[in-house]
């Protein structure tokens, strides 16, 4: 199985919800990069770290008009400005991360603490230079809707045993505990992975909280994943 997926895309639904859907471009690759299309305040899809495939726009239409696409990694840029372009719109990048839209072939914008009209509000999760690393959550605190684009995953290599969500391999050592406290969401999207449904805040808050602890087991099993 490739960590990574080329060539023929294949759609598969992931995730889908009142205020949303996710998919899969590519379900045989083992990063199982996820993206998500968000129902704003404003009725417009909110379209987050997309992975480009064909029949996508279909999906897209059952959330609403694309208001806008949203890049929330700094390596996260994938089919991005295809999407904003496609749809004649822009491709929203938080204030403070830097590199990403100068590299990106669509109009930006930027955003703060609110993302435009959609309802969600920004959580920085991790922001620094050695190794670079910046990444952003979003929250919507009336449906308690929780994206978080890389930090944690339900694809294998992410979760120890037993794991229904688990930290990054290389955040595992100093998981970032501080940029989700005091949420608790009925849901959790992920960039990698379908998301989590069921008991998502307790989830949430155990694989931060046991990172360190289940480490050796997640790095077992995220190098036995890789081979």
């Amino acid at each position: 199985m490739p960590m990574k997926g080329s060539g023929t895309s294949q759609l598969r639904e992931i995730d889908r919800w009142d205020g949303g859907i996710g998919w899969i471009a590519y379900p045989d690759e083992g990063m199982q990069r996820a993206s998500h299309a968000l129902a704003g305040d404003d009725g417009g899809a909110w379209v987050v770290d997309p992975v480009d495939v064909r029949g996508v726009d279909d999906l897209l239409d059952s959330v609403g008009d694309v208001a806008g696409v949203v890049v929330c990694l700094d390596r996260h840029k994938r089919d991005a400005a295809a999407v904003a372009r496609r749809h004649d719109v822009s491709v929203y990048v938080p204030n403070w991360m830097t590199g990403v839209a100068s590299d990106l072939d669509a109009p930006t914008e930027r955003f703060g603490r609110d993302l435009a009209g959609s309802g969600y509000r920004s959580v920085t999760v991790v922001d620094r230079s050695l190794p670079p690393w910046q990444e952003a959550a979003l929250y919507h605190d009336e449906s308690e809707t929780l994206v978080v684009p890389e930090a944690v995953g339900t694809a294998e290599y992410f979760c120890a045993p037993g794991e229904p969500l688990g930290v990054h391999p290389m955040l595992r050592p100093s998981p970032p505990k501080r940029a989700f406290r005091g949420l608790d969401p009925e849901r959790v999207l992920v960039g990698h992975g379908p998301g989590v449904f069921e008991d998502a805040g307790t989830a949430l808050h155990d694989a931060l909280d046991n990172a360190r602890a289940r480490l050796p087991a997640a790095y077992a099993r995220a190098f036995r994943s890789l081979l």
